[in-house]
């Protein structure tokens, strides 16, 4: 008889034959789903998973992963709103928006926790150094929080590893002398893994607080593989930020096992508000 994480090796090899997705560590992933299922297994940066038991997360707690997201360029006065009405009342760590907004939801989170965060160079990332330095001081000056910006994607096509390193540094210490989170966003949609790599390795010498999987504008949002292999490649000295198309407590769950400490997700109340019902369904408690 197979044991539960050789059975888990063969379903996922089975999926894989079916869609031809690309899991990086397979062992890995077997790993993940079974501590998963046996509720244990806390994820340690370095190796996979410590064998401890796992961290059981409260409502507010898990409320606190998420960055409420509106980045509609059609988004009204009224969307935002009711996103920072919503932000005050589940308590979410912060709201993401375009630069344009950042002063009216400042204003309309005045008195509560929850931050604001800048989309800069958003969602294509093709502007140059100097544009998006400018962005974010101006959207620093404006009252933003959090600064979450998209990497130079032709360039890093282009193998220009000096731009890239020299674009993050430049907006990683305008955000660090003003006392404010910076984010990486890799876009990963668009990379081979080894260009994820890259960028993981360029993060750990520029030591922004966060690098982070998509924009949700591209071909593809976070995937659990993504995230797992950026953690492996940044341990504990950044923080993992993972977005695009999490839509489901299932998801935001997995991306959190995975090594997520932030989540960016538009569907941040539902998925709350359903991680509040499977508490009560199963513990009988909120």
């Amino acid at each position: 008889m197979f044991s539960p994480v050789l059975r888990c090796r063969r379903m996922i090899l089975f999926l894989l034959s079916e869609t031809k997705a690309n899991i990086i560590d397979l062992s890995f992933v077997a790993q993940l789903i079974y501590n998963r299922i046996l509720g244990v297994g806390q994820f340690n940066g370095k190796d996979g998973f410590d064998m401890a038991p796992e961290i059981s997360l409260t409502v507010s707690q898990l409320a606190s992963y998420f960055d409420h997201t509106m980045l509609r360029a059609y988004a009204c006065r009224d969307d935002f709103v009711k996103l920072c009405k919503e932000a005050k009342t589940y308590r979410f760590r912060m709201v993401a928006i375009n630069p344009a907004q950042v002063i009216l939801c400042k204003e309309l989170l005045q008195g509560s926790p929850v931050r604001v965060g800048a989309a800069i160079g958003f969602p294509l990332g093709q502007n140059t150094i100097c544009t998006k330095v400018y962005e974010s001081q101006d959207a620093i000056d404006n009252g933003s929080d959090e600064i979450d910006y998209v990497v130079n994607l032709s360039a890093l096509k282009n193998r220009d590893w000096a731009f890239v390193e020299r674009e993050m540094e430049a907006i990683v210490s305008v955000c660090r002398e003003k006392r404010v989170i910076s984010k990486v966003i890799f876009e990963n949609c668009y990379l081979e893994k080894q260009e994820i790599d890259r960028l993981c390795s360029i993060a750990l010498r520029v030591k922004p607080d966060y690098i982070k999987t998509s924009t949700g504008f591209g071909t593809g949002g976070a995937l659990v593989e993504d995230v797992m292999r950026m953690k492996q490649n940044i341990g504990d000295a950044v923080k993992v930020k993972a977005a695009g198309g999490i839509r489901t407590l299932d998801a935001a769950l997995a991306m959190i096992s995975a090594g997520a400490e932030r989540i960016g997700s538009s569907a941040s109340v539902q998925i709350v508000e359903e991680f509040a019902a499977r508490l009560q369904r199963d513990r009988g408690v909120l």
